[in-house]
């Protein structure tokens, strides 16, 4: 019986990822990080940035981290699935000096179980430790609390702890936490961090995102 529910939970979580879009939906994107890297060729070992739409506009990004060489390739709307589709054009050809990642956000909001988003983190590391270097390190930015997405908030910290466990027991892999810098002493999400729609950050929301990611760049670069 046991066995039984084991199988049954290892199925749903297959079926979750077969069910999502088709990452080719981003090929106009990736062909436009291409063309970009034709006409300014981006030197090799960038801190790279890539994930989706938060990532995507993080427009202050290089300002707000002056001074280091960083690079964003977010392509919006993606997930840890078209991530990995689509490692071999966005990560791999940069030589990154490291990789933050973010994903995880969409994924549970289209049903990916927190296990599943777990198991892609694993994927994609191991991925960048092949065929970028073991020594590179990776940063899983812990996907953000968010007005529009509060009632799936006990997904996003299941998996925020999944990864974040999985960060510690695993060589130069590390968790950015923004999840909770987000939250008032409630415990409940800021209002005041959001566009509109009450996902995207606003310039506030990257402020807190700034204050956690910058001082782990400095040391990057220090070393």
């Amino acid at each position: 019986m046991i066995r039984c529910i084991i199988l049954f939970s290892l199925l749903s979580m297959t079926l979750s990822a077969q069910d999502l879009p088709e990452p080719t939906r981003f090929e106009s994107a990736i062909e436009g990080f291409e063309s970009a890297d034709t006409e300014n060729p981006v030197d090799k070992g960038p801190i790279l940035f890539v994930g989706s739409s938060s990532i995507v506009m993080w427009k202050t990004l290089a300002e707000d981290l002056e001074g280091h060489h960083v690079l964003n390739r977010g392509f919006g709307g993606s997930n840890f699935n078209d991530l990995i589709h689509y490692a071999d054009r966005v990560i791999y050809p940069y030589q990154p000096k490291a990789v933050f990642v973010y994903e995880g956000d969409n994924d549970i909001s289209m049903g990916v179980s927190p296990e599943q988003v777990h198991e892609y983190a694993k994927q994609l590391r191991q991925m960048i430790a092949e065929n970028v270097g073991e020594e590179v390190p990776v940063f899983f930015i812990s996907p953000k609390p968010s007005v529009a997405r509060w009632e799936m908030k006990a997904d996003y910290e299941t998996a925020n702890q999944l990864l974040e466990d999985y960060a510690n027991a695993t060589e130069d892999t590390y968790f950015i936490d923004v999840w909770a810098p987000a939250l008032l002493a409630d415990g409940s999400v800021r209002s005041d961090i959001f566009v509109g729609d009450n996902l995207h950050m606003n310039a506030a929301g990257y402020d807190i995102w700034e204050a956690v990611i910058e001082p782990v760049v400095d040391l990057l670069d220090d070393e």
